[in-house]
């Protein structure tokens, strides 16, 4: 069996899809990535899974046990997808378009998102060519209870 079809299978998990944000304490610049990769992992403690290719917007201040936000992008809300689907320039300052706000945490929470976790690393592992990262749920805040989550579903599993 070729590679694209062991892979075709794994491509049909459904997924979220979710725009992971964090900001480096000692810089006032936002940084975030598309992510589809998130599930729950543990009850006590409430804990999340992340994967998350290394050299990704945010991955250095994650990595450095900053606080961060995965936003749940909500069927109402896919307008901004645009600006995470490619990636984007750092440069461009994308989150100036935004609505967003910075919890007393420090995380970066899109007000115009379903709802979003606040959370803080607490370990990882590569098993692979992504980084899991193990985060505690530190709050959560629900930005429209009606929306429903996004689903994503892959051709494949060797693409995102």
């Amino acid at each position: 069996m070729t590679t694209t079809g062991l892979a075709q299978s794994v491509g049909h998990i459904p997924s979220g899809l979710f725009i992971v944000t964090a900001k480096h304490k000692d810089d006032d610049g936002v940084d975030g990535f598309l992510a589809s990769w998130v599930q729950q992992v543990s009850f006590a403690p409430l804990l999340v899974s992340l994967c998350m290719k290394p050299g990704r917007p945010a991955y250095d201040a994650i990595m450095n046990d900053e606080v961060f936000a995965i936003n749940v992008v909500g069927d109402h809300n896919t307008s901004f997808l645009k600006y995470f689907w490619q990636g984007f320039d750092p440069e461009k300052k994308v989150f100036e378009k935004i609505d967003h706000k910075i919890t007393n945490e420090g995380a970066v929470v899109m007000t115009g998102a379903k709802s979003s976790i606040i959370c803080r690393k607490v370990s990882y592992a590569q098993p692979g060519d992504h980084v899991v990262v193990i985060a505690e749920v530190l709050g959560s805040i629900v930005h429209d209870d009606h929306a429903k989550p996004q689903v994503h579903i892959r051709k494949h599993g060797l693409d995102y």
